[in-house]
């Protein structure tokens, strides 16, 4: 039979087998799970450099459509400013006589409006000389 000493030797290599075979299988499992992270960040250089090149497009392009924006956005304040100046000297070429012909129609509406006055008042004075 085995004594006490070669009891706990086969006890302790039974563990040691036990715990390599674990830490066999723990390595296979993480050298398959570092050959699929590795497959997964290839594919996804593969997909991002296309999609990269696409955005840099886009940009471009965008860069450009902004240069046309701020080209008309230019000649629409040129426009607007032309505007503005045509606006004040039709203002100041229409208004002033616009204001005379007003200021001499109210002054008309006033006389006539005195006069009609006066002749009213001047036909009581005349009724209540009778």
């Amino acid at each position: 039979m085995l004594t006490g000493g070669e009891l706990a030797a086969l006890v302790a290599a039974v563990a040691w087998a036990v715990v390599a075979v674990f830490l066999c299988i723990a390595l296979i499992k993480l050298i398959r799970l570092l050959t699929e992270a590795t497959s997964a960040v290839a594919e996804l250089r593969a997909r991002t450099t296309p999609l990269l090149d696409d955005l840099a497009t886009t940009v471009e392009r965008a860069n450009s459509s902004l240069d046309r924006v701020e080209e008309i956005t230019a000649n629409l304040a040129s426009s607007s400013e032309d505007v503005s100046t045509v606006t004040a000297l039709t203002r100041s070429a229409v208004t002033g006589p616009l204001v005379k012909v007003a200021s001499l129609s109210y002054g008309v509406r006033q006389v006539l409006g005195r006069r009609k006055t006066l002749a009213l008042i001047r036909t009581r004075r005349r009724k209540e000389r009778v």
